[in-house]
């Protein structure tokens, strides 16, 4: 019955650990989403409309940042949650980052909407 205990704390930390891993994914597939959406953007909604690219590739310009800091961004905030998990503390995402990203997604599909729109 003594390992009982050790035995759960260790699945915790396992599972916490993996969860990690899943969110460092989920980065990974966020900002390769957000290259493909530049490209579709910048690159392939002028041609199949026959419009001038100047506002497109702006719009894709924009998906392309955002889509590179979200991979390394991503890689940068597994390895300081890695570090936290193993010292035994949390590290939460820094309210910057959160709003940061909560801007760029408000512009960036504020200006789709506009080119969708017209």
């Amino acid at each position: 019955m003594t390992n009982v205990p050790h035995a759960e704390s260790e699945d915790v930390s396992r599972r916490t650990y993996l969860a990690n891993e899943r969110t460092f994914l989920a980065w990974i597939r966020s900002g390769l989403a957000s290259l493909a959406v530049s490209l579709g953007v910048g690159r392939l909604l002028p041609a199949l409309l026959d419009m001038s690219r100047g506002t497109f590739l702006l719009l894709g310009v924009g998906y392309a940042l955002l889509g590179l800091f979200l991979l390394t961004y991503g890689s940068t905030r597994h390895r300081s949650v890695q570090a936290a998990l193993a010292e035994g503390r949390f590290e939460a995402i820094p309210p910057v980052v959160v709003m940061g990203l909560t801007v760029a997604g408000v512009l960036l599909s504020l200006g789709t909407l506009v080119i969708l729109m017209f």
